[in-house]
């Protein structure tokens, strides 16, 4: 397993700095993930309550993106780190906007599931969510997991699986745009499912963005923008 080892400081504190924004940013990832989660169970099970319970948790996802970004700069304004150290703080910045970002699909989620529960009709395109919604959940798990354990193989799985996520995404776009040219009465309704498959296509892209963070932290590669084929063969370079 391919880990990064951070490097030991005389000063007790950095070390303890270091490793609360590490334990920061997976609390918050696991907010986010149980709000994704929620967000797609409020949408397939018509529960509105569920979906309030969503709009709340984004108070709680912006103030400890507020609070993580703050502790990054201080750790760069006090301790100007260099190397590896350097490499995680600017991970975690970057890293916790994907995951607010993430925080706010699941939102749109949401709005979706309280717009169809007041329409009082299941639509169709439940099977193509909670297909999607399913593997996106798992991409974000393994994103996390993969900062957790500075396992840049998991990462590169998250990295190749985003491009599945894509195929699939636009396969049931497809299908549910073809339903609603059948039947033009579903159009409204379809549509909102339609918009949680975008949003949930959008949290798969930022999971994405953390697997290469991840990449970037352990190997100070930018892997943005690059195939995963490409990122494959500069990975076996490094090795």
């Amino acid at each position: 397993m391919d880990k990064l080892q951070l490097d030991q400081h005389i000063s007790q504190q950095y070390n303890a700095d270091l490793e609360k924004l590490r334990t920061q940013l997976l609390e918050m990832g696991g907010v986010v993930e149980d709000q994704v989660a929620d967000a797609v169970n409020a949408i397939e099970n018509a529960d509105g309550g569920l979906a309030e319970k969503v709009l709340k948790t984004e108070d709680e996802v912006d103030r400890r993106e507020v609070e993580l970004d703050e502790a990054c700069t201080l750790i760069l304004a006090r301790r100007q780190p260099a190397a590896s150290d350097l490499r995680l703080v600017l991970m975690v910045a970057k890293a916790t906007r994907d995951l607010e970002r993430m925080g706010d699909e699941a939102n749109k989620i949401a709005k979706m599931a309280i717009a169809l529960n007041d329409e009082g009709e299941s639509p169709r395109g439940y099977v193509e969510l909670r297909h999607l919604a399913s593997n996106v959940l798992k991409l974000v798990n393994t994103s996390l997991d993969a900062f957790a354990r500075f396992d840049v193989y998991a990462a590169m799985k998250v990295v190749r699986d985003d491009k599945d996520i894509d195929r699939e995404y636009k396969s049931s776009m497809r299908e549910l745009i073809t339903y609603m040219m059948e039947d033009p009465r579903s159009i409204s309704r379809v549509m909102n499912v339609m918009w949680a498959l975008r949003a949930l296509e959008r949290i798969g892209d930022h999971a994405r963005n953390i697997a290469e963070h991840v990449i970037y932290l352990v190997h100070g590669m930018d892997v943005r923008h690059i195939s995963p084929a490409e990122i494959e063969k500069q990975l076996e370079a490094k090795l």
